[in-house]
């Protein structure tokens, strides 16, 4: 099965934000790690947010109304490196010192590029990070030279990385993203795309009402039905409500593929020594369509209590399931540039035109779904199928909250 890992950094990072009610204020300085000097004017925010701040001449900073959650809190100055703290918001205040160290042209060292990208190697790079959803087509790499993409044939594996930002300029949703500390890894090989960092989001000016309200109607959109979506209904034991059906899904070893590949092999090395004969030829093709492992998909809902688990106080939700999870959202179609593409085919591939369908595999026995709807470990799931399609096109900040239902009059 091609599994793509989620945007958790791609999409896990975009998470709704909880209660609004749940707030706490977050202050610090930020520090030259060597001299302890404060550094002015320094760009200081919450990572996967639109909560961004500068400090004042004396280092200082302050955020005084922070939704509680985790965050990475990040600092940026120009010719330092990037510093970080993990912080878990309550209801009390928190104080911090971020303290980024000088990069090496700070400390008087020369720092030379690479040599320039290949275009093929940056256009695949791009297709990856950003997506083939109708939205990812609105959006745009502002700064493509500040984007370092490697391919190494031997391992078969692409990656991209920036020694400043990457900013994506999303047209769709209206939101300019810094990605800060980009790690991008994609194997061809095993199907896998990974990347992370430290986004910030940035509100976009409209030019008008009127693409103010596409904005905020493609938003919308991009939450209803996703990861995040998902999970916060997970949490509010709202998946049915919110219309979601996730199902067990298992995979199965194909106990004649080990034959039938061997046999393959066999005959598209003689292909090369000689012609086949038709006989030849009809049997590589049908060993070629022997799958590896079938899909095997329970079809009654999973009920609630084997989706998660709550401890006894009601303070804490995990995620928690057995298999793989099949989550198919009801109430919107999938994207038109949409192709099923999973091998072996799960129940996705007959699935109904008229549902987004996507699987759920998770790495841990269980994951602790915070307050905010943020998984405490966003890497312990992968995502395939229509949560893998979907990319930076897609992609909301955390403290995102989609309007309220009009009540029924």
């Amino acid at each position: 099965m091609r599994l793509h890992l989620a945007l958790f950094l791609l999409f896990g990072l975009l998470l709704r934000a909880g209660n609004a009610g749940a707030q706490a204020s977050v202050s610090g300085l930020v520090l030259d790690s060597v001299t302890q000097a404060p550094l002015s004017f320094a760009s200081v925010f919450l990572a996967n947010t639109t909560l961004g701040v500068t400090t004042t001449e004396k280092g200082e900073f302050t955020f005084p109304k922070v939704p509680t959650g985790t965050y990475d809190v990040v600092a940026s100055y120009v010719g330092y490196r990037l510093a970080k703290q993990s912080i878990t918001v309550g209801t009390a205040a928190q104080q911090l010192t971020l303290r980024p160290s000088p990069t090496a042209s700070q400390l008087g060292e020369v720092v030379v590029r690479p040599n320039p990208n290949r275009a093929a190697d940056y256009q695949k790079f791009k297709e990856l990070f950003l997506g083939r959803t109708t939205f990812s087509g609105q959006c745009r790499i502002h700064n493509p030279d500040d984007v370092l993409v490697d391919f190494d044939p031997t391992e078969n594996e692409l990656t991209a990385s920036s020694y400043k930002f990457v900013q994506v300029d999303n047209q769709a949703l209206g939101y300019r993203i810094k990605y800060y500390g980009l790690r991008f890894t994609t194997n061809f090989t095993q199907s896998v795309v990974t990347f992370y960092g430290q986004p910030v989001f940035e509100e976009m000016k409209p030019r008008s009402a009127r693409e103010q309200r596409r904005w905020e109607a493609n938003r919308v959109t991009a939450y209803r039905g996703s990861l995040a979506h998902f999970f916060k209904s997970v949490r509010d034991d709202r998946v049915n409500a919110e219309g979601f059906v996730a199902q067990r899904l298992r995979i199965v070893p194909n106990p004649r593929f080990a034959r039938a590949d061997s046999l393959r092999r066999k005959l598209a090395r003689e292909r090369y020594l000689a012609e086949l004969t038709k006989a030849e030829n009809d049997s590589l093709a049908r060993w070629r369509k022997v799958p590896p492992a079938y899909s095997m998909l329970y079809t009654a809902p999973r009920p609630i209590d084997s989706l998660r688990r709550v401890t006894a106080d009601g303070a804490q939700v995990f995620l928690r399931f057995r298999d793989r999870l099949q989550v198919s959202y009801l109430r919107e179609k999938p994207d038109p540039q949409y192709r099923q593409r999973t091998f072996p085919p799960s129940a996705a591939a007959s699935a109904p035109a008229d549902r987004q369908v996507s699987v759920l595999v998770p790495l841990l026995p269980e994951i602790e779904i915070q307050p905010n709807g943020q998984l405490a470990n966003p890497l312990a799931v992968f995502t395939d199928e229509y949560w893998g399609f979907e990319k930076m096109g897609e992609f909301l900040p955390v403290n995102y909250l989609p309007p309220a239902p009009v009540p029924s009059p």
